[in-house]
């Protein structure tokens, strides 16, 4: 049994604390190695598949380079390893519920698991939204503004660096919702308070999107507009949790 279960009430020592984030990061650790190792053998075709975006805008006759010696064994392998992350995150954040739950009162238990498991989705919906909106648009911009004389061959380990980077960029901005949500219900703030700041999120959407993405202002504002319309989703329905936390403490 859990030791942060098997004492409801009673504070556990720090040690037991420690024990079971080991425990549960190594679980972790070895759920995304059994994954990792499930798609190592298809490394190649899963790189194929990523860089297709990039692949249907080059010139004819032209293509992706290795330049160094090891990129074309060593980088299809980075791929997997990060696709196995990405594919574990239900099971990362599963643990990271496990963990905390203990600790949590009733109706706190109702709203983080309901949150974590949205944030789950909308990380995912960020990278999609990048893969299938953003890569195309990007993508063709870049190689058409290619100076004429120039070949556009890039190198798989940048075009690899270049898409994760957006990967986690709008992974991260599909979480303004849950973020929003967050600090009104911690009472941090209000959606009134966040409202009239509208104006600025407006502009740090645009800020974000600049120090985030490659600089090329489609990527910048793909990415600036989601996380404003995320804002105002996030916004709507933090107005509901606004009331059921004040119901809740009444019942407590």
């Amino acid at each position: 049994m859990n030791q942060l279960e098997s004492e409801p009430g009673e504070e556990q020592p720090f040690i037991s604390h420690l024990v079971e984030l080991r425990n549960r990061l190594l679980r972790v650790v070895l759920f995304v190695l059994v994954v990792f190792l499930g798609a190592a053998p298809f490394a190649n075709e899963i790189y194929a598949y990523l860089s297709g975006p990039l692949l249907i805008h080059l010139p004819e006759n032209s293509s992706m380079i290795a330049i160094d010696v090891a990129s074309p064994f060593f980088t299809p392998f980075k791929l997997a390893l990060v696709a196995s992350v990405f594919a574990s995150m239900p099971v990362i954040l599963y643990q990271l519920w496990a963990f905390v739950a203990p600790g949590l009162y009733r109706h706190e238990k109702r709203l983080i698991l309901p949150l974590l498991i949205a944030s789950t989705v909308l990380f995912y919906l960020g990278i999609a939204f990048a893969y299938f909106v953003v890569f195309p648009l990007v993508f063709g911009f870049l190689t058409a503004a290619a100076p004429a004389g120039v070949a556009v061959m890039t190198d798989i380990a940048k075009y690899l660096d270049f898409v994760l980077t957006l990967f986690f960029a709008f992974g991260l901005a599909f979480e303004v919702p849950i973020f929003t949500i967050l600090l009104v219900w911690s009472g941090l703030t209000s959606p009134a308070s966040l409202a009239e700041k509208r104006p600025y999120v407006i502009v740090g959407a645009f800020i974000v999107g600049m120090l985030l993405t490659p600089p090329d202002a489609i990527s910048q504002t793909l990415l600036a507009l989601p996380i404003w319309l995320l804002f105002e989703v996030g916004l709507l329905f933090s107005r509901f949790f606004v009331r059921q936390v004040d119901h809740d403490e009444v019942e407590d």
